[in-house]
């Protein structure tokens, strides 16, 4: 049920991207199934809200008035059962299966990607394929049928490389269409619809920023899916999921700093920024944890557990840093509970490890000068590093066992309030593997503790400083390497961006015939794709053909140049004979010049016609009837192309308007009255 396009493929109609099938009888698609029913039955709850709303505030009736308050309490009971069931389905992908059979690991947070409905691209690219770039838009069917069938498979992608791949290949050519079809002053007039990832509420806006926007928070996404499911008890896994969760904090990370103004709450600055922290601890847990597994790099002994004491307490300053996040208003007010919960569980547990780790280098560390290293009188006493026997660590044995001992009892204690959330979410509850990693921590800490304990303990010992986090691979924020996926612009015949996009107007001009003379054919050529005529001589054939500095050559003999490169224009000129070239090239126009609804000429549709519709005709006199690609009416041309010649020899010029004759009477009967009162 899962297929993809190679990042190579886009723009072959040999292939089409798929994604997977949201029907599949498998658990990721009946999750997938399950979760578009929930998006639909949250959308109806919400419009029912929305019109009991309306209707207790346009009512003044007090039967109605509290009929319509009972069932808003029913509709908002609906909705937060659905908010749970949708918040356990997001957390099922990843919490119930985090890669690791050896009990090492803690079950990941995956975030659910963001479900959109079908578009339809067809009606907007017609108009502006006809309109504004003067194409037979029926001509490009196959290109938009490739782009919607590019869509269609974005809205299930595979989880895996081929669904990034396939993602990515999509947000690129969602680039080329901003730079093509979108103009400052105008969209595509396109409604697109997606639903938000932890709340369900769909939300619709008409730029396509916001669809670029959503495709990028997929993107990030489906990267902590890919490393929630990675197998963390081998170095390559552990590897593969560092990778995929600093990739994902690098797209929040991205999203927050080039979209704004999003109309869903989790793709607000806020939620991106709790994402991207959420993102980069969990990235400094896999760090933590490839630490534990078995190297010939890795240190021994003291400075071993020394270094592990202090990297699980750096984890869990990461992840209280995010629950604080988590806690902040809007933040709060969405965010499932089971990620607040198994967010304040790690901290615990992670916590928890570094007093475990440090209880183990003292305890089973020597009793030599290896114990009374700077680095570990500050990590465990919380002092200043000094030589001293103020700042140093205990000497004697039972020194050191007390500390330990106290250490133990401190992860103890956290590994107990770990327990004790883990026991308040239900969503968790039912997460096996977190109970059993808990449960297994605590016993081994338990079983620590109980060595150490004497019968003639008698005093207790003091309470043990906190561990210092530090880290010695502090996590970096990656963005989504878009290169690495090599897409053609679909609609790359309608010809280089630098030119025939929706930003820019032009004129098209021609055929236009241009014999050689003497010295050639008087211009200058500079440039690729297309090539521009940078300079034309005066009383050169060129000129007198009507050709300008600054027109772009988009057709040489009746075949379409858009993509030439210099040299094969050049050549090609140099191999016309005494006939001459026939050339069509097109006008930038200012873009202050405003647009008319008069006639339509198909400007570029002539490209792509053959040698005998484009003519060979005699040579035209001058510039042939250079009508705007836009529509110009008439009177507009007349007006600003063609201004009234200024009157010569003494004639009269043209008549003025009835308005302006009326404003000369009436300020000439005034001028009697005015200038005796400046004169007084």
């Amino acid at each position: 049920s899962q297929g993809h396009r190679g990042p190579s493929a886009t723009g072959s109609a040999e292939t089409s991207p798929q994604g997977c099938d949201p029907l599949a009888q498998t658990l990721r698609g009946r999750l997938q199934s399950r979760r578009a029913q929930v998006h639909q039955q949250i959308n109806k709850e919400l419009r029912m809200r929305t019109g009991a709303e309306n209707l207790y505030r346009a009512t003044s009736n007090a039967w109605v008035r509290e009929t319509v308050a009972l069932e808003l309490s029913y509709v908002n009971s609906s909705l937060q059962l659905l908010k749970e069931e949708l918040e356990e389905l997001n957390g099922k992908s990843g919490l119930n299966g985090s890669g690791s059979s050896e009990g090492v690991s803690v079950p990941m947070i995956p975030l659910g990607l963001k479900e959109t409905k079908e578009l339809d691209w067809s009606t907007p690219l017609r108009e502006l394929i006809s309109g504004h770039f003067g194409e037979d838009s029926a001509s490009y069917e196959a290109e938009i049928r490739e782009l919607e069938d590019l869509r269609q498979a974005i809205r299930t992608p595979s989880r895996g490389e081929a669904g990034l791949e396939l993602l990515m290949a999509y947000y690129n050519q969602l680039c080329f269409l901003d730079a093509r079809f979108i103009a400052p002053t105008r969209n595509l007039g396109l409604l697109f619809q997606w639903y938000d990832s932890l709340t369900g509420v769909p939300a619709q806006q008409r730029a396509l920023a916001f669809e670029k926007g959503s495709v990028l928070f997929n993107i990030g996404a489906l990267y902590t899916q890919i490393g929630a499911r990675q197998d963390r008890s081998c170095p390559e896994g552990t590897r593969r999921a560092i990778e995929a969760f600093q990739r994902a904090a690098g797209a929040f990370s991205l999203l927050r700093e080039n979209f704004s103004r999003a109309p869903s709450p989790d793709m607000s600055p806020a939620s991106l920024s709790m994402l991207e922290r959420l993102m980069t601890a969990q990235a400094q847990e896999c760090i933590f944890e490839g630490l534990l597994l078995p190297s010939t790099e890795a240190p021994q002994g003291c400075l071993a557990q020394l270094r592990l004491a202090q990297e699980a307490a750096q984890v869990a300053a990461e992840y209280r840093l995010v629950h604080q996040t988590m806690a902040q208003p809007p933040v709060r007010d969405y965010v499932p509970f089971p990620w607040t919960t198994l967010v304040r569980v790690k901290a615990e547990y992670f916590r928890a490890l570094a007093h475990y780790h440090a209880a183990a280098v003292l305890c089973d560390s020597p009793p030599a000068a290896e114990v009374d290293c700077p680095a570990l009188s500050q990590a465990f006493l919380g002092l200043p590093a000094t030589p001293g026997p103020p700042g140093a660590a205990p000497q004697e044995q039972e020194g050191r066992r007390m500390l330990g001992k106290a250490h133990l009892k401190r992860a103890i204690l956290g590994q107990e309030e770990a327990l004790r959330l883990h026991a308040v979410c239900r969503a968790l509850r039912s997460v096996d593997l977190l109970q059993a990693v808990l449960a297994q921590a605590l016993r081994r800490s338990l079983a620590r503790y109980s060595e150490l304990d004497r019968e003639d303990d008698f005093l207790e010992a003091t309470e043990a400083p906190d561990i210092p986090p530090k880290t010695q691979q502090k996590p970096e924020i990656r963005a989504p390497s878009f290169s690495r996926v090599k897409v053609t612009d679909i609609f790359h015949r309608l010809g280089p961006l630098s030119v025939f996009s929706a930003k820019n107007c032009w004129r098209l001009v021609g055929p236009v015939h241009v014999t050689r003379g003497e010295a050639g054919f008087g211009l200058t050529l500079r440039g690729d794709a297309p090539v521009l005529i940078a300079a034309v001589i005066p009383g050169g054939p060129a000129a007198a053909a009507g050709l300008r500095e600054g027109d772009y050559i988009v057709s040489l003999n009746g075949r379409p140049c858009k993509w030439w490169k210099h040299a094969e224009v050049v050549a090609q000129l140099k191999g016309v004979g005494d006939e001459g070239a026939s050339l069509q090239v097109v006008t930038l126009l200012p873009r202050a010049e405003p647009p008319s609804t008069g006639e339509h000429r198909p400007a570029l549709g002539a490209l792509l016609r053959g040698q005998k519709e484009c003519g060979r005709g005699p040579p035209a006199p001058g510039r042939a009837s250079p009508r705007p690609l836009l529509g110009w009416s008439r009177k507009a041309k007349r007006a600003v192309c063609h201004p009234p010649p200024p009157a010569q020899g003494g004639g009269e010029g043209p008549a003025p308007s009835t308005a302006l004759s009326i404003l000369k009477d009436f300020r000439a009967s005034l001028l009697p009255h005015l200038v005796p009162r400046a004169a007084h």
